[in-house]
């Protein structure tokens, strides 16, 4: 059967995994599938989880905060900020919905700071208006 490598790189670690037979992904247009000596394709993934098939028969996910994907010439490279993978979906899962909790977190503690910054801004702004 057929194959390709897929290359997996975050800020952190690289790993390289040969004899892939199948991939599923999701992007803007929706969920899509890649075989091997597939055509040129480039597109953005959504935050969320990938799989990929070997020759064994279990599927291995991938959780990705979003990525870039890359199929050329039997070669699909997908490069994100960080990823877990593994074959346990729940694992996987859950470890992708604790990101997801601690991303939300890290967004509402920065919204905050930018809304106490404006308010210091218009604050100090309105002061040096006065006549």
């Amino acid at each position: 059967m057929s194959s390709f490598s897929l290359h997996l790189c975050s800020a952190t670690r690289r790993e390289r995994i040969d004899g892939v037979t199948h991939f599923i992904g999701e992007d803007a247009s929706g969920w899509f599938g890649l075989l091997p000596q597939h055509a040129r394709l480039v597109t953005v993934l959504d935050y969320g989880l990938a799989r990929y098939r070997t020759d064994a028969p279990e599927w291995h996910y991938v959780a990705l905060p979003g990525a870039v994907l890359s199929f050329r010439s039997n070669h699909l490279s997908i490069t994100t900020r960080r990823y877990l993978q593994g074959t346990d979906f729940e694992r996987i899962n859950q470890a992708l919905e604790d990101e997801l909790r601690a991303d939300e977190r890290r967004l509402g503690v920065l919204k905050d700071h930018l809304s106490r910054l404006e308010r210091e801004m218009s604050r100090r702004l309105s002061r040096i208006a006065r006549p």
